[in-house]
This record gives structure tokens, sequence and C-alpha cells, in this order.
């Protein structure tokens, strides 16, 4: 298996995607191609101390930064370390694509360099977010600002693949969210995505309000690109704020900081709860390969996570389970459109 690294991509790159990188090499045994510029690679490794010996380069000049048009990769771009990583897994030199670069490069580079699979309406990016208990995905968070019901339907019919091959969910809950539970709530996108993912082949278990999502209601819950994103924005702002209010409780006066040290343990698990790095990335599902894209603050962590999920979606074929959910949904939106 070869999973192809974006080097160039994200905030903190080339040097925590080169040390995530090395530590996937090492932990899971598999090939792994780092793109970008050779010369800068290979310099930010030695001034570290890294050993490259094990990690295959393929050289690009370019890098699509986050101020670039995301179309920019298809074109002025071509050979950008993106690009130049899109291209392995489209021609079958990489299994697998991993970035923290450009999310709007990543939808674009996917869906029309790598490809859509046949009959899937649009590929959709779905993140992985915590919950008392546990953690739900949210999809999708912003690759498609509009949409039309069969694609809702199409997203929770990916995700539940998803989350039962790469997350060892068996039976995956999948939601809907609306402003209501009840089956007649919501504008007509929300109407009419009720009765399709109804009659999907999935664990439909209905609509699913904002206030539930952190209850363990669900382990995906469905939406088109717009809310998501709103909604994934409001729950990572609510919990820096509330991390925030915590701190400043603490540091009131000598009783309160006693308590903070005592408490400590606890407050550090319920941080834990919401370190992206420990998750690594958002898969963009429905595309030919596995696709995932890393958070644009990633550390060696965090990218070593996220090639951990590309290796799971290759060895678990997650791809030919979508392709069997949505052969059963194609029966279905005949009946229903």
């Amino acid at each position: 298996m070869k999973i192809v690294v974006d080097a160039f991509g994200g905030d903190n790159a080339p040097l925590q995607v080169i040390k995530g990188a090395v530590m996937a090499k090492k932990e899971y045994g598999i090939d792994i191609i780092l793109t970008g510029s050779k010369k800068e690679i290979v310099r930010c490794a030695e001034e570290n101390k890294i050993s490259l010996i094990d990690l295959e380069i393929y050289d690009a000049q370019d890098v699509i930064s986050m101020e670039d048009d995301p179309t920019d990769i298809l074109k002025q771009k071509s050979n950008s370390s993106m690009a130049v990583a899109f291209k392995l897994v489209a021609d079958g030199v990489a299994d697998a694509f991993v970035s923290a670069g450009s999310t709007g490069a990543v939808v674009v580079g996917g869906s029309l360099i790598v490809k859509r699979l046949k009959g899937i309406k649009r590929a959709a990016l779905g993140t992985v977010l915590p919950t008392k208990n546990g953690n739900f995905m949210l999809m999708d968070v912003g690759a498609n600002a509009d949409c039309r019901p069969e694609m809702l339907a199409q997203f929770g019919i990916m995700a539940s693949a998803y989350l039962k091959h790469v997350a060892g969910i068996e039976n995956p809950g999948i939601g809907l969210l609306n402003i209501g539970t009840e089956e007649t709530k919501g504008d007509e996108l929300r109407l009419k995505s009720f009765k399709l993912l109804k009659s999907s082949p999935i664990n439909f278990i209905g609509n699913v309000e904002a206030r539930e999502l952190t209850e363990d209601v669900c382990d995906a819950c469905i939406t088109d690109g717009f809310n998501g994103n709103i909604a994934l924005k409001l729950y990572e702002g609510v919990s820096l704020s509330i991390m925030s209010m915590f701190r400043n409780v603490f540091k009131q006066n000598l009783k309160t900081k006693i308590a903070a040290s005592v408490l400590m343990p606890g407050l550090m698990k319920l941080k834990a709860k919401f370190d992206y790095s420990e998750v690594g990335g958002a898969p963009l599902l429905g595309l030919r390969k596995p696709v995932i894209k890393a958070h644009g603050s990633s550390n060696a962590v965090a990218i070593k996570n996220a090639i951990r999920q590309a290796k799971l979606f290759v060895e678990n074929d997650v791809t030919a389970a979508i392709i069997n959910g949505l052969a059963e949904f194609e029966k279905v939106e005949q009946n229903e459109i």
C-alpha cells in the first residue's frame, strides 16, 4: 500500500508533515510518498535530523496557498505539491491521498483529478466531533453549500459505509440535521431528504436538532455544506470559549487555583476530547480513491493519524461499500423522485 502526502499543505508544513509521515511509516509499515520541492524537503529533514531513507519523494515546485483560487490546481498550479499528489492517486501510483492544505483545492482536485464514483452527485466532507460519551460525524461541512435531496441521501450512505468500515461501528445511526425531530418539520430540502433517507439501505434514526448533537443521539448527522459549516464553526467556537471560561475561573484566587490543581486530570481529559490531532482529518467521501483532508494547523501526530485513516480506508475497501450502498439507493431513488 502506498499513501501520498502533500508535504507543503498546511500551516506547519513541511516539518510537521515530514515528521508525521516518518512516524506513520514506522508505526504502520506502509509505503509513503511525499510531494513538494525535493530540495526543501531534504533541507528541512537534515536541519531537524530526520531520516528520509524509507520515504519516496516526488518533486513539485509550486504550492497551493489558502489565498489561491481552488481551481488553480487544474492549470496555473498543476505542478504544485497537491496537484502532483492527486495525479499519483489518479494514475494508480498511490492508493490514497492526505493533505492539510486548502480545503477548496482538495475538493476541486479530488472531484476533478481523482474523480467521483459513478453515480455520486457530489463528494462531501465529513468531520468527527466530540459528544458527551464519544463522538459523531458531521457531514457535509463545507464542500457543497447548495444540495438536493438525493445528495443528502448519498451523504448518509457514504457516512454509514465509512463509519462501519473505518470506525468499526457495526450499524451506524444516521440522523438528519433539522429544526425539529418531527417528520413533518423543515423546508422542502429537509422534507424530501427525510423521505429518501428513510428508504435508504442505512440505519436512519430521523431528524436531529442542533442542541442534540452533543447527546450521542446519532453516529453521523447529515446536512448541506452551508449549514454544516455553520454548525462546525459554532461547535468549535463554543468549545474554545468554554475552555477559556474555565481558565479564567480557576485563575481568580488562591482557592480556585487549588481547585484547578485537583481537577486538572479531569480537565485534561476534557481538553483531549476536543483535540483534532487524535482524529487526524476529514474524509472526502464519494471519490474513486480515498482522500483525507487534515486540519490546516495539523502537527505531526495529526498527520500520522490522517495517514492511519487513509490506511484503514484502503484496507477495509470503503469505496466498494459505498458503491454497494449506492446501487441499493438508486433503486429507491427511481421510485421516490
